[in-house]
């Protein structure tokens, strides 16, 4: 992975479908020092739980042929409602701290779902993006990511 070069104040977010970490570099763009500002994390229950009943039935018009229905994906429902809420408070947070660059670490999914949300203001201040799993990580292993060094 290349060197992701995140400036002095940068703001980094690290997140997944259900955890966010948001830092801020207090070194500089060579030698990365996040700290951490939030964490913000929402556990899901797996889709078997959440949705438990049996497949809905489709009847034809005519005959007697049935077919089931599809059964919605509630824990991918709920990771894209985490993530559009995780969208919604950076640009609360980026705007109450005047934050001038922001990394987007995620995995690729995720970083898809954030990419269709952002606002242009957050678009705008953008300056990286990572498409890996780092969420589960300690800070030094993600400095480390993200300094390209593994």
């Amino acid at each position: 992975m290349d060197h992701v070069r995140i400036p002095w104040k940068g703001w980094i977010v690290v997140c997944d479908g259900a955890k966010a970490l948001i830092f801020r570099n207090e070194g500089d763009a060579e030698l990365l020092n996040l700290k951490l500002v939030e964490v913000i994390a929402e556990p899901h229950a797996s889709s078997r739980d959440l949705g438990t009943d049996r497949p809905g039935r489709v009847y034809q018009s005519h005959g007697s042929a049935r077919s089931t229905v599809e059964a919605p994906d509630f824990h991918s429902e709920a990771e894209a409602a985490f993530l559009a809420g995780i969208v919604d408070h950076l640009d609360k947070a980026v705007r109450e701290h005047s934050v001038r660059h922001l990394v987007l670490v995620a995995p690729p999914k995720a970083l898809g779902l954030l990419r269709q949300r952002l606002t242009p203001a957050l678009r705008a201040i953008v300056t990286a993006e990572v498409d890996k799993d780092l969420a589960g990580l300690p800070t030094h292993e993600i400095e480390a990511h993200l300094a390209g060094s593994s």
